[in-house]
């Protein structure tokens, strides 16, 4: 009897999906289970196993804890704005919104032949106006508490594209900047954009890192886009001049041994203390910074720079130095213009000795290059014969004192650039009368929705397309004459809150997100208890999420202070030739394909035995054969004699609950299907399965593979119950003691035997054993033993030489 696994699971599909089965409860009884993928943006292109393999994932623990009692909330939706599919419109002269339904639905598809159960009730996409009426609504709220302002500000300017980009949608390609979209040239250029303040919750999003359950690396990440500095702001008077420079520096005390100080070639008082001699070359250094990235610009190990024939005063000492314009320098970290300590720092000592400076030596070491560390000052005025933190308190205090300077901590991390000159995108809630005023639309006016427009090109102006859409644009609000804004929302607005628009969707809508009951809902079931997703989200999504996670508990709308309390990254899946997966190298593997000729459960299955979740993995097609070969066995264990008792696999049986238990619990999946793999080839040893086995077995591999499960059940054992609800077996300790174990014995590391022998003895009598047996005799010949090294019950391992 063979398993017919196209026609199987084509049916408890349908049966899943028609009847709700997934659909989360509001049992007060039970505990709850938030448990969430990162949604996927629905391209034209269609899922890959990639993502299938982090769609199981979830889907495993969902199964799992359903079946362990709790109440289990699993959706799924679609992150559907944004500049890819503005993009292909451009390109098709197709209409956005349609072909992003259309891929959505081809999207859903995959999702259910994959045999994911998701609350379907609950889906939701962000271009969807129910959705993005409360994404104008929350921006509606941080303007309204000084969280949102509209102000010039430098930005990656892609003209090609007419829009502005993230820093992570930009490559670097010979030295410039281009969009990853296309290899369009980018540049940096000052235009009048929405910005949200995320910065005013900097120390917030950092201290809070120490609720959550998220990896060392990844709260590092965050911790470093953040980039907090304690330090000092310091005047430095600018030669013959009315200005002053303030710089931020973290090294206070090194003042003395300042030689230079830079200015970002975008700071503001460039222009005017550049002299007319260094006039033309300035503008020209200016104009080739545009086109270099941050990233380039920090890690070059090449300084650059000009002179800008200016002179500033350093207020310790009253020396002059010279003031140089330098790429090294950023804009956005601390004031754009630092004090150049050549001796104590690395990036000046390596500029300083690229254009010949001066270098002052004031703390105490033996280094020829800069010196960077803690000791003794000299060369210091009044702060002589101190240590770091000594000077560091002295030079602030005396910067306080005589109003030169004080205190003060700065950040990496810059306020969210929130406008996009894009089409497709949502619309700010954002009208301007004659005088330039801005009115935010009230409440009832939302959702403001985008116009239907043929022509969606770039305005040329360097507006959004929303520009030409005249009668959409003027129009009146509140008796006034008023012009809509014609920027749109980034992609990452909507994804923002969108775990909170889970929990809110009802069949006909949301429900409202200032409501009472909304708080309730939110109150149930977050914070997200397990998160599901890719790195490259680390400092993108998952920050802006935190900080308006931290906005709506601030306005009382959710009680937990962070969105997710577990983080997991899923290990990338390569190709056959261990290359990323991609249609240029032809190493794609689609999972229509796998699921026609395998079937789901094969997929599933294999995907989670490649290796551990959070590893790198690469397909083999030869193993996703094995796979199948397994499931096929599965199926025919149940045609193997059913009984009351089947004592010789008691042990590997409650074993294998304990293990699969575990491993679950700790995203080993890989070897709790092992363990599955075991208890499988133990009863075809005996040919036979006890009732209790027989039903055990099968619900912990439902999780894996749910359809041959559920067949199995159903029609095999003729239970009623479907396994989904099911309760997940326990297991008996008095099983779990094993009467023999194999231990392994090895040689300087190679194996050399092994032996069946009687577990929990002492390590003397494992090291005797080992040491007593032929071939482990033979290949110590000649050799002296330095050490024996025992794993009880597992091995022994005899260095020798």
């Amino acid at each position: 009897m063979n398993y017919n696994f196209k026609d199987i699971e084509i049916k408890w599909q349908n049966y899943w999906f028609e009847n709700k089965m997934f659909k989360a409860s509001n049992d007060p009884n039970k505990p709850k289970k938030y448990i969430l993928d990162m949604f996927p943006y629905p391209s034209a292109q269609g899922l890959h196993v990639g993502h299938i393999s982090g769609y199981t994932a979830t889907d495993i623990l969902s199964r799992y804890y359903r079946m362990k009692g709790f109440n289990v909330l699993h959706p799924f939706g679609w992150d559907a704005f944004g500049l890819p599919a503005e993009q292909f419109a451009l390109k098709t002269g197709k209409d956005p919104e349609g072909f992003t339904k259309e891929n959505i639905s081809n999207f859903k598809k995959q999702i259910i032949r994959s045999g994911k159960g998701i609350d379907w009730d609950r889906e939701i996409s962000t271009a969807e106006p129910y959705y993005f009426k409360w994404t104008q609504w929350i921006f509606k709220k941080l303007y309204e508490h000084d969280l949102a302002e509209i102000k010039d500000v430098e930005v990656n300017w892609c003209k090609d594209l007419g829009t502005v980009l993230a820093n992570d949608e930009i490559i670097n390609v010979d030295g410039k900047m281009v969009s990853e979209r296309g290899n369009y040239p980018v540049v940096k250029k000052a235009m009048r954009q929405w910005v949200l303040k995320i910065t005013k919750y900097a120390d917030r999003l950092l201290d809070d890192l120490e609720l959550i359950n998220w990896t060392h690396s990844l709260k590092e990440m965050q911790k470093n886009w953040i980039g907090k500095s304690q330090g000092a702001i310091i005047d430095f008077k600018v030669f013959e001049s009315n200005h002053k420079i303030q710089v931020f520096t973290t090294r206070p005390d090194t003042i003395y041994g300042v030689t230079y100080v830079v200015l970002a070639p975008e700071h503001e008082l460039v222009s005017s203390i550049t002299t007319d001699s260094e006039k033309e070359s300035v503008l020209n250094y200016i104009e080739e910074t545009k086109h270099k990235s941050d990233l380039e610009r920090q890690t070059n190990k090449e300084k650059t720079g000009i002179f800008s024939g200016s002179y500033a005063i350093n207020p310790l000492n009253n020396k002059k130095v010279p003031i140089w314009i330098a790429d090294y320098v950023l804009p956005e970290y601390g004031t754009g213009a630092v004090m150049a300590v050549p001796a104590h720092d690395e990036r000046d000592f390596e500029f300083a000795q690229n254009f010949g400076l001066d270098m002052i030596e004031v703390i105490k070491n033996d280094s020829d290059d800069s010196y960077t560390g803690d000791g003794i000052h000299y060369n210091s005025g009044i702060i002589d014969g101190l240590n770091n933190e000594q000077a560091t308190k002295k030079i602030i205090d005396y910067l306080t004192q005589t109003k030169t300077g004080y205190g003060h901590a700065t950040y990496r991390l810059r306020d969210w650039v929130f406008s996009r000159q894009r089409y497709w995108g949502e619309p700010f809630p954002v009208v301007y009368d004659s005088d330039d005023n801005i009115i935010i639309l009230d409440e009832e006016d939302l959702p403001l929705l985008l116009p239907k427009m043929k022509n969606i090109a770039p305005s040329g102006t360097g507006e959004s397309p929303l520009a030409n859409a005249h009668s959409w644009l003027n129009v009146e609000y509140k008796g006034k004459n008023v012009r809509r804004e014609t920027n749109t929302m980034p992609q990452l607005a909507g994804s923002s809150w969108y775990y909170i628009g889970f929990i809110l969707k009802e069949i006909l809508g949301m429900i409202p997100l200032n409501s009472e009951e909304a708080k309730e809902e939110l109150k149930k079931w977050l914070p997200v208890d397990i998160y599901l997703g890719g790195t490259e989200h680390a400092v993108g999504h998952l920050l802006y999420s935190r900080f308006w996670h931290k906005f709506l508990y601030d306005l009382g709308i959710v009680e937990t202070k962070e969105p997710f309390l577990k983080l997991i990254n899923q290990g990338m899946v390569l190709g056959p030739d261990n290359q990323k997966m991609s249609k240029s190298r032809g190493n794609v593997i689609n999972p229509d394909d796998i699921i026609d000729e395998f079937g789901a459960d094969t997929l599933r299955v294999y995907e989670m035995f490649m290796g551990p979740l959070t590893a790198e993995k690469s397909w083999s097609n030869e193993s996703v054969s094995g796979i199948k070969r397994f499931l096929d066995r599965v199926f025919r264990m149940y045609q193997f004699e059913i009984v009351d008792e089947v004592e010789e696999l008691n042990n590997v049986y409650h074993q294998t609950i304990k293990k699969v238990t575990e491993d679950i619990e700790n995203l080993n999946f890989n070897t709790a299907i092992s363990q599955l793999m075991i208890f499988v080839n133990d009863a075809y040893k005996v040919k036979k399965i006890s009732h209790e086995q027989a039903r055990g077995f099968i619900k912990l591999l439902n999780p894996f593979a749910p359809h041959i499960t559920e067949e199995i059940n159903k029609v095999v054992l003729n239970v009623k119950e479907d396994l989904i609800y099911s309760t997940w077996p326990s297991y008996d300790e008095k099983y779990l003691e094993v009467s023999e174990i194999e231990l392994v014995i090895q040689v300087n590391g190679k194996l050399r035997a092994r032996i069946m022998t009687k577990p929990n003895l002492t390590n003397e009598e494992y090291e005797k054993m080992a040491l007593s047996d032929q071939n482990v005799i033979k290949h110590l010949e000649n050799l002296t033993i330095r050490r024996v090294l025992v794993v009880p019950n597992k091995l022994v391992n005899i260095v020798a030489n």
